[in-house]
C-alpha cells in the first residue's frame, strides 16, 4: 500500500553549531533541535553536513573507532524517530564497502529509509576532501519520505559539473535539500545564491540550502541558510552568524512545491559581517577548546586594540587580561591610549614594564655581540621579552594568548617569531592592515548582534588617528621601512588573492621596484607563516588553507 502524496510538508532547519569530534555532543544538539521542531508540528528535521561528525573532520575519519561512534550515533538518533515525530536528514561519516563515504542518512519510523553518499569531493582551497573520503560511486536518486520524493545533493554536489542536480531531477526529485558546510569569506552569500539559482534553472525544482554555523580551527561556517523557489524567488532567508532552528513550510502547487512561510532576516553588510565573523571564530576557538579567558599584550596600536575590542565582545570583560609591556621607546600617547582603550572594555589591564629582561639579555650577549653594530637584533629582544611574558601568564593562570599581527604584517614578515608572533589564536590573521582601520571605526559606531561588550567608542580615537608604529626604536613608523598602508595592501592583494603578474600590478600605477620589493618580502616570510597562530578566515585566500607556497623559493616575478 503507497502512502498518498500529501500536500504540505514542514521543514524544520537546524542551522547548528556542532564541535568537530563531540560526537555526544552533536548528538545531544541533534536531539534538542529534533524536540523543538516537534513543538511546532514539523514533519522532517533537516542537519546540515556531516553534522554528528562536526566539519571538516580531517583525517579523524581515518579512524576506525571514530567512524563507528559517528554511525552509532546516526543509528541512535534514527530509532528516536519511532516516537511519531519528525523524521530527519541528518549528515554522518558512513564507511561501506567502496571506502570511506561523506554521507547522510534519512530516517523515520524508527529506522533508517536510506543513505546518500556525496559524489563531487572538493579538493581545492580549505577543502581537502579527496585525502579521506571516497567519491560515492553512483549517481543518487531520489528518497521518498512521507510520498514525498526528496533530492539531497551533498554541498560540492551542487557546485561542481557532474550533473548531480539534473540526475536527480531526471529521476523524479520534487525538492532539493542540499545540507552543506560552506565555510565564510566576504561576499560568500551571493555566491550561493547564484550557484542555487543556477541548479533551479537546469532543473525547474525548489532548492533548500541549509549551512553549518560556527567556528571551527581557521574556518567560519556563518548559516545564512535559504531556499530558492522553482520561479528563481528567494523563498526564505536565515540568520547569519547565528545558531537557530526554523520551521518552514512548503505546499504542493499544481505539478510542484513551493516555500510559503520561512524567515527573511537580515544579511549584514561586508564590514560586520567580516566583525562578528572574527568575533564567532574567536569565541568558538576559545571555548571549544576549554580555555576559561584570554590575554593579549596591549601596546596602544591600532591591532591589539581591536582585538581586545574582539575578545570582550566574544567573551566578556571578565574573560580578557591586557597587558602593556613598556620599555624606553613606549610614548606616553601609546601608554595613554593603552589605557583608556582597556578602560572603555572595562577588561582587567596590567602593567609589567620589560626594561629589566630586556637588559638582562642584552647583557648576557655581550660578550658574543662584541664589535657588532646594534640593529633589528636588539629590536627584536623586546618583542621576545614581551612574547615571553605573555607566554608565562598563559602558563600560569591558563589563559590562552591572542596574538594580534594583521595580514599585511604577516605578508611581509613585519613580525617578530617568538614575539609578537606568540600565542594560541589570531582572530585579525586575514584582515590587511586598511580593513582593521575600517572595522575599529565600524565597532566604534555600532554593537553587534551578539556582542558582549559596551557601546560606544571602545577604541580610542587617538588610536586610529596616530601613525603606526612597533615602537622597537626612537621614533619609528611602520612606513620607515614599509610602504603606505593603502599602497602594500593593494599590492598584496594582487600578489596574494588575485596571483597577479609583476607587469600587471605596475599598469595598476604602482612603482615596479616597489612591487618587487614586496613580492620578495612576501616569498621570504614564508616560513615565518608556517610558524604562526591559527587565524580566523576571511578572504578568499587566506595564508595556510587556501595559499600554500613552498618556503625554499627562489622564484621570483621579473618579466
Amino acid at each position: 500500500m503507497t502512502q498518498s502524496a500529501p500536500s504540505v510538508l514542514r521543514i524544520a532547519v537546524a542551522q547548528l553549531n556542532p564541535t568537530v569530534g563531540d560526537i555526544a555532543g552533536n548528538l545531544a544538539k541533534a536531539r534538542e533541535a529534533r524536540a523543538e521542531a516537534a513543538r511546532y508540528g514539523a514533519d522532517l528535521v533537516f542537519f546540515t553536513e556531516l553534522f554528528l561528525a562536526g566539519y571538516p573532520p580531517e583525517d579523524l575519519v581515518l579512524k576506525p573507532a571514530f567512524l563507528a561512534a559517528c554511525e552509532k550515533a546516526a543509528n541512535d538518533i534514527a530509532a528516536d524517530t519511532a516516537d511519531g515525530g519528525p523524521g530527519l536528514v541528518i549528515g554522518t561519516p558512513l564507511r561501506r564497502k567502496s571506502g570511506i563515504h561523506n554521507a547522510i542518512i534519512v530516517a523515520d519510523g524508527g529506522k533508517v529509509l536510506a543513505e546518500r553518499l556525496k559524489v563531487d569531493l572538493p579538493n581545492y582551497g580549505e577543502f581537502d576532501e579527496k585525502r579521506v573520503f571516497k567519491a560515492g560511486p553512483d549517481m543518487p536518486g531520489p528518497v521518498s519520505f512521507r510520498g514525498v520524493r526528496l533530492g539531497i545533493p551533498i554541498c560540492e554536489d551542487i557546485w561542481g559539473e557532474l550533473g548531480v542536480c539534473e540526475t536527480l531531477a531526471e529521476s523524479g526529485a520534487e525538492i532539493l535539500l542540499v545540507p552543506n558546510g560552506s565555510p565564510y569569506y566576504r561576499g560568500k552569500v551571493d555566491v550561493r545564491h547564484q550557484v542555487v539559482i543556477r541548479q533551479v534553472i537546469e532543473t525547474g525544482l525548489p532548492m533548500l540550502y541549509a549551512n553549518q554555523m560556527g567556528g571551527q580551527d581557521e574556518l567560519i561556517f556563518d548559516g545564512a541558510s535559504f531556499a530558492i523557489n522553482a520561479d528563481k524567488s528567494l523563498a526564505f532567508q536565515m540568520s547569519q552568524f547565528e545558531e537557530t532552528v526554523v520551521v518552514t513550510t512548503w505546499k504542493r502547487q499544481g505539478d510542484g512545491w513551493r516555500c510559503t512561510d520561512g524567515p527573511m532576516s537580515r544579511i549584514p553588510e561586508a564590514e560586520e559581517a567580516d566583525y562578528r565573523a572574527c568575533m564567532l571564530g574567536l569565541r568558538d576557538y576559545v571555548n571549544k577548546n576549554g580555555f576559561k579567558d584570554v590575554v593579549l599584550g596591549l601596546s596602544g596600536g591600532i591591532d591589539s586594540a581591536i582585538c581586545a575590542a574582539l575578545a570582550v565582545d566574544a567573551l566578556g570583560e571578565e574573560r580578557l587580561r591586557a597587558v602593556m609591556m613598556p620599555y624606553r621607546y613606549t610614548s606616553k600617547d601609546s601608554l595613554a591610549d593603552a589605557e583608556a582603550c582597556a578602560r572603555a572594555l572595562g577588561c582587567r589591564y596590567d602593567i609589567v614594564p620589560i626594561f629589566e629582561p630586556v637588559e638582562g639579555f642584552s647583557h648576557a650577549l655581550t660578550q658574543i655581540f662584541e664589535g657588532t653594530k646594534e640593529g633589528i637584533t636588539e629590536e627584536n629582544l623586546q618583542s621576545r621579552a614581551r612574547g615571553t611574558i605573555l607566554m608565562a601568564i598563559s602558563n600560569k593562570f591558563g589563559s590562552m594568548v591572542v596574538t594580534t599581527g594583521n595580514k599585511s604584517e604577516m605578508s611581509v614578515g613585519y613580525a617578530t617569531l617568538y614575539g609578537d608572533m606568540n600565542g594560541g589564536f589570531n582572530p585579525i590573521k586575514d584582515l590587511y592592515k586598511m580593513q582593521v582601520y575600517a572595522l575599529s571605526r565600524w565597532r566604534n559606531g555600532t554593537v553587534p548582534p551578539g556582542a558582549l561588550g559596551p557601546s560606544g567608542e571602545v577604541i580610542p580615537k587617538n588610536i586610529i588617528d596616530k601613525a603606526p608604529s612597533a615602537e622597537l626604536r626612537p621614533n619609528q613608523t611602520d612606513q620607515d621601512s614599509l610602504p603606505p598602508y593603502p599602497v602594500l595592501d593593494d599590492i598584496l592583494e594582487c600578489l596574494v588573492e588575485n596571483e597577479m603578474g609583476v607587469d600587471d600590478i605596475v599598469a595598476r600605477g604602482h612603482d615596479r621596484d616597489t612591487v618587487h620589493r614586496v613580492e620578495h618580502l612576501l616569498y621570504i616570510a614564508e616560513y615565518k607563516r608556517r610558524q604562526a597562530a591559527p587565524g580566523v578566515k576571511i578572504t578568499k585566500k587566506n595564508f595556510g588553507r587556501d595559499r600554500r607556497y613552498p618556503i625554499t623559493n627562489r622564484f621570483r616575478d621579473r618579466g
